[in-house]
């Protein structure tokens, strides 16, 4: 059997779990999460790297940076994970989805100035399979506007757009440290921040509306609550089981990257028949093979590709139907012009087997049943 997903390891997480067991410091804050805040802060260049316990909490700590209130708007596409819109819905404000582009499955940056009015409070691109959205034309709307950039850069790190991190392009990004991303901590993600003056207030935030870092680092001599916040501190255990891959990254980065490649040259001729259509990578992005979906021509042929590998003991699956057509996102949100690819790219979309340490004899056999299916 091939599975759709293995979460990765990379042989050290045993020994730096029990490293952090040993300290008899396996709350938030301890040595792993700061050591993975500063690989962070070093490898994207970012002001300020925050672990957090998710994505999701990453995303609604930017959303409560941003002072997203009640009656606000912010611009996405309905093409992602419902975290996305969650984070804001949260704080009461209407979600607007756009269209995405047909290539790259982003939102189709050519569309966002329409979907703006006066209630318009950010805009927040989501970088599909690691592939940078076009975040030139994005910031230019938001600097017109005076809107807020959070970037969904769950999917996005190693990647980057014209040499520079995903996460770190807007005010805000968000990383997904879970289990079906290519570094993962089972649940947890990362918040960006790159205005230095945010740095404070996010990390009153996260630590239950308290200035507990500061009492930490001498600043003040006790700690106590000083404004709104939760509890966004991942696990040091879950830390420890991070940076071991860390560590690897460019391990993990490279062996993704020969599988996708793989499938790539093998599936080509396919493409070139017309049968399938195969990711678009534009020039100025750097990817990090998070994923390698195939396009069939529509849901029923896509459904019937599905069990026709299930058969063969290959785990295929489709991804993420679209939030405007959810019942919640009829309730707090709208779709602002028409949706022509969105429904349309996600019915035909299919996910292949990809994780570290996938054999290059499981790519053929998957390739080679594809193949057949469409002989």
């Amino acid at each position: 059997m091939i599975k759709f997903n293995i979460p990765p390891c990379t042989g050290k997480e045993n020994e730096y779990i029990a490293q952090a067991i040993a300290s008899h410091k396996i709350c938030g804050d301890g040595e792993f999460t700061k050591k993975c805040n500063e690989w962070i802060e070093s490898h994207t260049r970012t002001s300020k790297a925050l672990l957090t316990t998710s994505c999701t909490h990453a995303t609604e700590m930017a959303a409560l940076l941003c002072d997203i209130q009640p009656g606000d708007e912010v611009i996405m596409p309905s093409y992602t994970f419902v975290s996305t819109a969650n984070a804001f819905v949260l704080n009461g404000a209407t979600v607007v989805f756009v269209d995405i582009r047909p290539d790259t499955l982003n939102i189709d940056e050519n569309l966002i100035e329409e979907a703006v009015t006066p209630k318009t409070k950010a805009i927040v691109p989501v970088h599909y399979a690691g592939v940078s959205c076009e975040m030139d034309k994005i910031m230019e709307i938001a600097r017109q506007h005076n809107l807020k950039v959070i970037e969904d850069a769950a999917q996005g790190v190693m990647s980057e757009y014209k040499g520079r991190p995903l996460g770190t392009i807007g005010n805000f990004g968000c990383f997904s440290f879970h289990e079906t991303k290519n570094y993962s901590m089972g649940e947890g993600g990362c918040l960006l921040i790159r205005d230095k003056e945010m740095i404070e207030k996010a990390e009153i935030i996260r630590e239950k509306g308290t200035n507990r870092s500061k009492f930490f680092r001498g600043q003040v001599d006790k700690y106590t609550w000083v404004s709104a916040g939760s509890s966004y501190l991942p696990s040091e255990l879950n830390a420890a089981y991070l940076f071991a891959q860390l560590e690897q990254a460019q391990t993990i980065f490279d062996d993704r990257m020969k599988s996708w490649t793989l499938y790539y040259e093998l599936l080509s001729p396919l493409k070139e028949a017309g049968k399938i259509s195969l990711p678009v990578v534009p020039d100025n992005c750097k990817h990090n093979a998070h994923m390698f979906y195939i396009k069939a021509t529509d849901l029923k042929e896509r459904t019937a590709l599905i069990e026709y590998l299930r058969r063969q003991d290959i785990y295929s699956v489709f991804h993420y139907i679209p939030l405007h057509s959810a019942p919640a996102g009829k309730q707090y949100a709208r779709f602002c012009g028409q949706d022509i690819y969105t429904t349309k790219e996600s019915e035909r979309l299919l996910r292949l087997p990809m994780y570290y340490g996938l054999k290059s004899e499981d790519v053929y056999f998957v390739c080679e049943k594809i193949i057949q299916f469409y002989q």
